[in-house]
């Protein structure tokens, strides 16, 4: 069952934000810790959800970037400047990212590109949400677990989306959060966003395919549960088998990136025309994903 409004998941964790961007608050009795950022025009709701959800955000001890993207580390600047303390963990790849001033650069615009097209400038202005150097942290790796009170959060390295990107796994609740690492739960479809090299998107979804999961907690469209989150990530597979052989059609009749890129960018927005990204992003996705597909055709 696919769930997208704000509230509580299961025993443990919330869901924070807004259907097109969330984040997840894993909760226990003395600490909590918030699991990817979303993007930063969310920060209005999430704050409003955290006061009408009860939640203390003084027992938010940490925070786990997923990968660098600007839609997925949005709210950082906020939590970490009002918390100071608060432990921000992310991996090695993310941290170069995170601290290259070109990268900041693209993260704040494209933040404002987007909070304009959704109507949400007044978020950005009333808030410090701006990417700037003094947002630092701490390095997690595959293998690595952090604890919520006694709770365990297993991180396993899941690049292909990105070249920094990790999932969270949290064996005492069965719950799988993969950020863009597996497939987005878009409207009724899965849209697997392979995006820096689909061949490492493929492998990291094999990885993660036989863990036991009763909720899958995608950054974008919100969660799933039961029997859908069970086969989720199988169903994921299958879906970039699908995009792959896909893209290689339409990269055989135009023998050009650019063209097939758009070509796939209008086929998306035609099936989902409330995307909350916009064509100019995605047409960059996609142009990633045919360069790395042309290359091993």
């Amino acid at each position: 069952m696919r769930k997208r409004e704000a509230g509580k998941v299961n025993s443990n964790l919330w869901y924070l934000g807004r259907k097109e961007s969330g984040m997840y608050l894993l909760e226990g009795e003395k600490e909590s810790m918030l699991i990817s950022a979303g993007i930063s025009f969310i920060l209005g709701d999430v704050l409003a959800q955290m006061k009408s959800f009860g939640i203390d955000e003084k027992k938010i001890k940490s925070l786990l970037i997923l990968h660098s993207h600007f839609d997925h580390v949005g709210t950082v600047p906020y939590f970490k400047r009002t918390y100071p303390e608060l432990d921000i963990y992310a991996s090695r790849r993310a941290w170069d990212i995170l601290t290259m001033p070109k990268a900041i650069e693209t993260m704040n615009a494209f933040s404002r590109m987007v909070a304009a097209k959704e109507g949400f400038q007044e978020v950005l202005a009333k808030y410090d949400t701006e990417w700037r150097d003094d947002i630092v942290g701490k390095t997690v790796s595959h293998g690595d677990v952090l604890a919520v009170d006694g709770m365990e959060v297993r991180i396993m390295e899941s690049p292909g989306h990105s070249s920094c990107s990790i999932a969270a796994y949290i064996p005492a609740l069965k719950t799988l959060l993969p950020s863009d690492a597996g497939g987005i739960p878009i409207d009724d479809d899965i849209f697997p966003s392979g995006n820096s090299n689909y061949t490492q998107f493929e492998e990291s979804l094999e990885k993660m395919k036989d863990l036991e999961v009763d909720y899958y907690c995608a950054d974008h469209y919100g969660y799933i549960s039961g029997d859908e989150a069970r086969d989720y990530t199988r169903q994921t597979i299958e879906a970039t088998r699908q995009l792959r052989a896909q893209i290689e059609k339409i990269y055989k009749e135009t023998g050009d990136i650019e063209s097939s890129a758009n070509i796939l960018t209008e086929e998306l927005f035609r099936r989902h025309p409330d995307y909350f990204i916009s064509k100019e992003i995605i047409a960059g996705v996609f142009g990633q994903m045919v360069k790395h597909i042309a290359k091993s055709m």
